[in-house]
């Protein structure tokens, strides 16, 4: 096996376990008996278990993060503020679900692995988190409130974070569209996904923009 092919097996590996069981419960060696080398191997490719997490994060974010940052750019070139936020919330859902690792089925495990280490809470995993993820969120948030004239920025933050979590829930358990629905509905219909994650959170985020600011005029009159 070539070091990139060992290097790629690790990784692999490793993001499957850590979807499956988290991240504290899943030590180096077991990381390296599942993949099939010795635990010099992986120590060599990574240092330690976090390097080989935040070689996960970096897999999977760096050309989703491009992506998001691309279509946002091309989103707020839009006058219209409607027209606007509908193209920026696409632009931070669609890369979710179209990237390389998604077609690959690792867009699903990897969002997997994101919630249950969301939800582990381990303090140096959630530092890789924030490096991988952080800038393009504020930039996302940023281009909300310009599409939201009026809107607290504070109850766009929690809204960005629901919709974090629907897309988590709906790339990770796309079954249940399917049971819930009788079968009309496929759950890994993606473009299905896509348009009502955008559809729910135009409207809900629609609702915090301000009123609608009037210029002032003066009216004079002749005597």
């Amino acid at each position: 096996m070539s070091r990139n092919d060992t290097r790629q097996t690790i990784l692999e590996t490793a993001e499957a376990l850590f979807a499956e069981r988290g991240f504290g419960s899943v030590p180096l060696r077991e990381i390296a008996r599942v993949a099939g080398v010795h635990v010099g191997s992986v120590s060599y490719h990574f240092g330690d278990k976090l390097g080989v997490l935040e070689a996960i994060y970096t897999t999977h974010t760096q050309p989703m993060n491009a992506r998001r940052l691309e279509l946002i750019g091309e989103a707020m070139r839009i006058r219209d503020d409607e027209q606007r936020l509908v193209a920026v919330l696409r632009a931070y859902v669609l890369p979710a679900f179209t990237s390389s690792h998604a077609e690959a089925g690792g867009g699903a495990r990897f969002t997997r692995m994101r919630a249950v280490l969301s939800a582990e809470g381990n303090a140096e995993a959630r530092q890789i988190i924030a490096r991988a993820f952080d800038t393009t969120t504020r930039a996302f948030i940023d281009a909300i409130a310009d599409c939201l004239p009026g809107a607290d920025r504070d109850t766009i933050v929690w809204r960005s974070q629901f919709l974090l979590g629907s897309l988590y829930y709906t790339l990770i358990n796309p079954e249940r569209i399917t049971r819930l629905s009788d079968g009309r509905s496929q759950g890994d219909d993606h473009e299905r996904a896509i348009d009502e994650l955008v559809a729910a959170f135009v409207a809900s985020l629609r609702a915090l923009a301000g009123p609608v600011r009037h210029s002032e005029s003066t009216t004079f009159q002749t005597a």
